[in-house]
């Protein structure tokens, strides 16, 4: 009798075991399939999906998303997905034509630049002139992060409104984590002297970043059109970094330049090669690699580059906003 007893209950765990790991609610692999563009924008959606959508980054970590061609195996992804996030302004040109061409007639494309800038508020600079594109980058910026997932959250919650609740914890953890980050980047910025506080990037990636921490972007190396500059904008820039006395200017980790170094040496200016704008830090699993980790890695980066003190960012949680394990796939 007592053996039937056990393997009665044995038989009682083993069926609510199996019922609980088939619940929608828990199992992201019954979720919305979401494919999303690079992979800032890949964090945020994963930070605010966690374990319950089924997640696909789209664009490699250390391609150009501006002219990022997508492999014909990303067709696939995108005609299965329920939902495309990306961050639109003409970011993604190539990668949404594919969307547009290949998606389920009822799948949403989100553009999250689109949605929460308006056209009024378009940004163009000397990367992105007007009479083209707006410059896209509003990301590096945490306060259109929590924008950014503000919308997100919104949309999972409508296509999903049985786990809306968990999408609105999940961003309301990512909020105060973002609020927080905000909060030390302010006191990092304010130990750089006020006449060092000044940004010239190789490429025009802190639109709103720059002015919202009191930065003056002196420009970016690289022209609209992304080639290298002449000869005579390198001498501009040379000129133009003597005389604000920049005491460094930054090139990107994944783009490496020897223009850069030319401008650097000749100048007397640090060059600094460690910027990152659209690829995390580390690699997918890395506590590091996350929305927030890349914000903050850019600013320990930048302030001791130019004069300043980034200890108020020590102990900042640069990790996911949820518990468990994140189902989300990033590509190689």
């Amino acid at each position: 009798m007592k053996k039937l007893v056990l393997l009665a209950l044995v038989l009682i765990l083993t069926i609510g075991c199996s019922q609980a790991s088939n619940d929608p609610k828990n199992d992201a692999s019954s979720g919305i399939r979401v494919v999303a563009t690079v992979s800032p924008i890949t964090s945020l959606v994963e930070n605010i999906g966690g374990t319950r959508i089924a997640l696909n980054g789209l664009i490699p970590e250390g391609t150009n998303s501006h002219t990022y061609e997508p492999s014909p195996s990303t067709v696939s992804l995108l005609s299965k997905a329920d939902l495309i996030i990306a961050n639109g302004l003409f970011l993604e040109v190539p990668t949404l034509k594919l969307a547009e061409a290949n998606k389920q007639s009822d799948t949403v494309i989100l553009r999250l630049g689109n949605t929460v800038l308006p056209k009024s508020e378009w940004i163009y600079d000397e990367s992105f002139p007007e009479g083209g594109y707006p410059n896209p980058h509003m990301w590096t910026d945490p306060f259109y992060g929590i924008k950014y997932a503000e919308v997100i959250a919104q949309e999972l919650s409508r296509m999903d409104p049985d786990n809306a609740s968990y999408y609105e914890e999940n961003l309301s953890n990512l909020k105060t984590r973002l609020q927080d980050l905000d909060d030390r980047i302010t006191a990092a910025v304010e130990t750089i002297p006020e006449d060092k506080r000044k940004l010239l990037t190789y490429h025009d990636s802190f639109p709103t970043f720059a002015p919202r921490y009191g930065f003056t972007t002196l420009g970016a190396i690289q022209p609209s059109d992304f080639t290298e500059p002449s000869a005579r904008e390198v001498a501009q820039l040379i000129d133009q970094i003597k005389a604000n006395s920049v005491p460094a200017i930054f090139g990107s980790e994944v783009f490496p330049s020897p223009i850069l170094t030319q401008i650097a040496k000749e100048s007397g200016a640090e060059f600094v090669d460690k910027l990152r704008d659209d690829d995390l830090p580390g690699k997918h699993g890395d506590k590091d690699h996350t929305y927030h980790g890349l914000i903050h890695y850019d600013v320990a980066v930048i302030v001791p580059a130019l004069g300043g003190d980034s200890s108020s960012l020590e102990g900042f949680d640069t990790d996911l906003v949820f518990e468990g394990v994140s189902p989300a796939i990033y590509p190689e």
